[in-house]
């Protein structure tokens, strides 16, 4: 069973959760904006994914339950328990274990290349990447540091921790391997004043998007599925607790 928690509305597991489904993995979708509580430890998962959303890594006033979020991914992280950030979900994770976090000078949303690092020739996850792989970026905060330990996989010209692995097994990302067309659609209409001050042609930026989403399918459902197979080859973790290393 995977521990998933969404931060807001219209930010769920997407193309991830499709994947999920198909494995036949249980998926328990903690929303504690609408008042779902988080386990105290991730005692019976095999498998943790926080989502991203409109929250900073820091805005606990807006998100209390984010220091919580960052309890169980320390517990992960020490439990080698598999582990996926996304976003916001991804600069939790880097926060959480020792790394930092911050505005981003220059925000990205829409369509981007990914370049790998080296490390990511052998990665469990990312060995595989095409040299012209492209994600959906919607993020106005950035990971400027690494948690002690961290391997980066992933970047971009403007971002050097496009994604990470932390352990054997914690996996943080700060572009959007589960949204297609239709979150990116539904997330330019929640923020079009936002877009518009930011200068995004969104009609332009929904074109490329849409033009990419067979290819984004089928890149980003492969991680997925690669991320699903070592959820399901993990054993339950035994009464995880959440108080850090």
């Amino acid at each position: 069973m995977i521990l998933a928690i969404q931060h807001e509305d219209g930010t769920g597991p997407g193309l991830i959760g499709e994947r999920i489904a198909a494995a036949g993995v249980t998926l328990d979708l903690r929303s504690p904006f609408r008042g779902d509580s988080l386990p105290p430890s991730l005692d019976g998962y095999e498998g943790l994914l926080v989502l991203g959303g409109t929250p900073g890594t820091y805005d606990v006033d807006l998100a209390p339950w984010l220091p919580h979020a960052g309890e169980l991914l320390r517990g992960a992280v020490r439990d080698e328990v598999p582990t996926l950030g996304v976003c916001l979900g991804g600069q939790l994770l880097a926060a959480a274990c020792g790394g930092e976090v911050a505005v981003a000078a220059r925000p990205q949303v829409g369509l981007y290349g990914l370049h790998a690092h080296p490390a990511a020739a052998d990665d469990p996850l990312f060995a595989a990447l095409p040299v012209d792989a492209q994600a959906v970026q919607w993020h106005w905060d950035e990971i400027t540091s690494l948690p002690p330990g961290a391997v980066p996989l992933l970047w971009d010209e403007d971002f050097p921790f496009q994604a990470f692995r932390l352990g054997p097994a914690a996996w943080g990302v700060q572009f959007h391997p589960e949204v297609l067309l239709d979150s990116a659609r539904a997330w330019a209409k929640d923020e079009s004043g936002r877009l518009a001050r930011l200068g995004v042609d969104v009609a332009a930026m929904l074109d490329r998007v849409e033009a990419a989403e067979p290819s984004l399918r089928t890149l980003w459902g492969g991680v997925a599925d690669r991320w699903i197979d070592l959820v399901r080859s993990h054993p339950t973790v035994p009464g995880a607790s959440v108080s850090g290393p």
